[in-house]
């Protein structure tokens, strides 16, 4: 006989984790479902760091969840008692017409964030380590940081099964169905049959697979991240020194980086956005070997610009992107299935809201509304504001 719940979760990455919790912490019952381990590599909540920013030159309407999701930080990191994020400050730096500046600077006067803009002697001055051309410029924000994809995973984790809830692991989702006979969520697994009330599907780069009828292209691209030891060591880029970055080049392709944050033999960790190889790929077969040529690319395309960082490379991991065709997210019921809640198609910049958006799917699956603004992450939007274009 299939056990009955409040709520499913489909994935227990970033956003499911983050899911489970809320809902549990309200008193649901809740099943979480995971077709790996806690707190895995295999999927795009991993890596050790992702950058939180509050003014967002991707559209200012995502400002609001950001000002949410950084309390939401701090209560997470009191709550758990894991150092889930670090205050860093972030740099913000291009040609004062590119979108990692003009972008930002105005998102930032139009929600009245506290900033500093910065010239390229500026930049030299205040963080050595960077190599700015004289045309660029800098947007600083002392709010930046760095949140910490496993521990925060599985923080959400922890919590939630502290408020009762049944997280099951390597249990494969084979299929779902809702508003079925009584009025229920099906979903079929590797192990057997779970029902509900209500669904909640997050499912990060298997998205395609699952929510095939969304609507809504997803396409999965692999991603490249690489950590470096920076010629005479970490100290320069220690996370008291050295700030999360953002660069972009006038032909639009972008970097972004960190500090060191895991000690002196862990480097730093830096990456292209969008710039993984050809794609779509298949997140079941997906190339996580880290070849000889991206690593000397990265090297090179750093040197100039930030000239002690690729002293030595030491590791590099592929995760992956699960893109919209706008780069912007899906997040709302179902449009076909109301019982239902999905948050997808995060685009490479989703996780610095982790804790907001288990916040916002808790709301749809227990009253089918939230007060948050997520109009622009509907899958039925017509009008959209699509992100900057960047060389792929």
């Amino acid at each position: 006989m299939a056990t009955s719940y409040d709520v499913i979760v489909v994935g227990l990455g970033g956003m499911g984790s983050a899911a489970a919790y809320h809902l549990a912490a309200r008193g649901r019952r809740v099943l979480g479902l995971e077709r790996f381990g806690p707190a895995h590599n295999l999927g795009s909540s991993h890596g050790g760091s992702r950058i939180y920013r509050q003014a967002y030159f991707e559209d200012p309407a995502y400002v609001p969840l950001l000002l949410r999701a950084h309390e939401l930080w701090e209560k997470l990191a009191t709550d758990s008692g894991r150092e889930v994020f670090t205050e860093t400050g972030g740099l913000m730096i291009g040609r004062e017409d590119s979108a990692a500046f003009a972008g930002t600077l105005r998102s930032a006067h139009e929600w009245g964030l506290d900033h500093e803009v910065l010239g390229a002697a500026d930049i030299r001055r205040r963080f050595p380590t960077f190599n700015p051309a004289a045309e660029d410029v800098a947007f600083f924000e002392r709010k930046a940081g760095i949140a910490r994809p496993e521990a925060a995973v599985t923080a959400h984790l922890d919590l939630a099964r502290a408020h009762g809830a049944d997280l099951h692991f390597a249990e494969l989702v084979l299929g779902w169905e809702a508003d079925g006979p009584g009025g229920k969520a099906w979903v079929v697994t590797d192990r057997g049959v779970h029902t509900a009330d209500r669904l909640v599907i997050a499912p990060g780069a298997w998205a395609p697979k699952l929510l095939a009828d969304l609507g809504v292209g997803v396409t999965v691209e692999r991603q490249v991240m690489y950590w470096f030891q920076p010629e005479g060591g970490t100290g320069p880029f220690t996370a008291d020194r050295h700030p999360v970055y953002i660069w972009e080049d006038p032909d639009g392709t972008q970097i972004y980086g960190f500090p060191a944050l895991d000690g002196p033999d862990g480097g730093a960790k830096v990456a292209f956005f969008r710039r993984g190889g050809p794609g779509p790929v298949d997140p079941d077969t997906l190339d996580r070997r880290i070849h000889p040529d991206e690593i000397v690319a990265m090297a090179e395309y750093l040197r100039p610009r930030i000239p002690t960082l690729p002293g030595r490379f030491l590791k590099g991991a592929a995760c992956m992107y699960a893109s919209t065709p706008d780069g912007h997210f899906v997040l709302t019921r179902h449009p076909g299935y109301p019982r239902v809640a999905v948050a997808c198609g995060f685009s490479g910049h989703g996780f610095k809201f982790v804790p907001v958006i288990g916040e916002i799917l808790a709301d749809l699956a227990t009253d089918g509304t939230t007060d948050h603004p997520i109009a622009l992450f509907d899958p039925r939007r017509v009008r959209v504001r699509p992100l900057p274009k960047v060389t792929r």
